[in-house]
């Protein structure tokens, strides 16, 4: 059996290892398209920030992990997909045959269309080789533009700002963190911001990007004021891998979708990471959920289904932990509610700390969290458990704080 397996991010690497324990005299593949060792992109913020080496970003530590594995290692960039001949064939103009074939090739960044966006002295903070030229462009003083402020936007800025830069944020929307804050939320996260020192500008777009005479970049905004920046890092959202798919017969929506056991439209191509639009636990539809941990999980699954272990997916809770600048927040679930719903907030805004929580009849469906962190597990297991909260929904709704509580009443069947 010959299994290729396309990209080298955390659901590559892992289900790669999970073949080889599953079919130990197999044939194993596994191509990426960058020249570093296979690594994680949401380590790359802790090396632009100093807070660690290079080699801390890769997925394993041990150089020749994989070749004492048996698994072929392959740099190359994928052009097309024959799913008739069953061969991807490379930039290298090389072609591979396949048996069972995963797609976990990851996203890019998304660039909008501002004028002068591709000149020098303008980054993504996507790849490794991404924030090299950040780290050398940038030091104590440097002036640096950040165009958005949602997830990885914030991250980025925890890692600019422990670089010393002066920092201008940027973001299109009215609040920060747009898809994992409500307005309450997302006003503080900018309220703590600009206490740690960080020009964030809400409601404010970038027209156009001119070279100033003197050096650095000139930013022409709309909602904000202009701006001057030794360099600018642009993170507006990014985009699943998959243009290389055209007619290739594989269905394609946002990304790949994929049936319970992480197959595409095709029964010998599967799907994982980035790419993958699979169960979308909280509402029984499909979506994509760009994070690490639903990566790594859909990873193990493929390689179990590709090997013959049937097993199925349970589906992805749509969950995000953010920490801006040492103020942690997070959303679980249906965080913006449902249609004849309840909900309940509490809000703190002098020290920073918010909850708000969202019902459906008596069960907890989805929460947003700002300052608090002792319950975020509670809060999860009860989505996730679904379990019925009964007189204990009336006081949640009176006290949120009482969320403890609740969950362990619920877990007894005391609802």
């Amino acid at each position: 059996m010959q299994y290729l397996v396309v990209g080298a991010g955390p659901a590559g690497v892992i289900a790669a290892e999970t073949l080889r324990e599953q079919a130990p005299a197999s044939d194993i593949t596994l191509v990426g398209d960058e020249p570093e060792p296979a690594y994680s992109r949401m380590a790359l913020p802790y090396y632009l920030a100093g807070r660690i080496p290079e080699a801390g970003t890769h997925l394993r530590q041990n150089p020749e992990h994989f070749e004492r594995l048996g698994i072929n290692q392959l740099r190359a960039r994928v052009r097309s997909l024959d799913t008739q001949a069953r061969k991807l064939r490379l930039d290298t103009g090389d072609s591979l045959a396949y048996d069972r074939l995963l797609l976990a090739t990851g996203s890019h960044p998304v660039a909008p269309p501002i004028p002068g966006l591709d000149q020098s002295g303008v980054h993504h903070c996507w790849t490794i080789a991404d924030a090299r030229q950040i780290a050398a462009g940038t030091g104590s003083g440097t002036r640096v533009a950040l165009i958005g402020a949602g997830f990885i936007g914030c991250i980025i800025m925890e890692a600019l700002v422990e670089r010393g830069v002066e920092l201008d944020v940027l973001e299109m929307d009215e609040r920060m963190v747009p898809r994992m804050m409500d307005q309450a939320g997302g006003e503080l996260i900018r309220q703590w911001c600009s206490r740690k020192g960080v020009r964030v500008h809400t409601s404010a777009r970038v027209r156009a990007l001119q070279p100033e005479a003197g050096g650095g970049l000139r930013l022409e905004c709309e909602g904000a004021p202009d701006l001057s920046a030794d360099l600018v890092v642009v993170a507006t959202g990014v985009q699943p891998n998959i243009d290389f798919l055209d007619r290739s017969g594989i269905a394609t929506r946002q990304g790949v979708p994929v049936d319970q056991h992480l197959r595409s439209s095709l029964p010998e191509v599967y799907a994982a990471g980035d790419v993958c639009e699979g169960l979308d636990w909280s509402t029984g539809g499909q979506a994509v959920h760009a994070i690490q941990p639903a990566a790594s999980e859909h990873g193990r699954i493929a390689a179990l289904n590709m090997a013959g272990v049937e097993t199925a997916y349970q589906g992805s809770l749509n969950m995000n932990v953010l920490d801006t600048l040492g103020l942690i927040s997070s959303s679980f679930g249906l965080w913006q509610g449902t249609d004849g719903g309840d909900s309940v907030e509490l809000l703190d805004t002098d020290r920073f700390r918010y909850l708000n929580l969202q019902f459906k009849e008596d069960r907890l469906i989805g929460a947003t969290s700002l300052g608090l962190t002792e319950n975020l597990g509670v809060i999860r297991g009860l989505i996730q458990g679904e379990r019925g909260l009964g007189v204990w929904k009336d006081r949640l709704m009176r006290d949120p704080t009482r969320i403890m509580e609740a969950y362990l009443a619920a877990v007894q069947g005391q609802g």
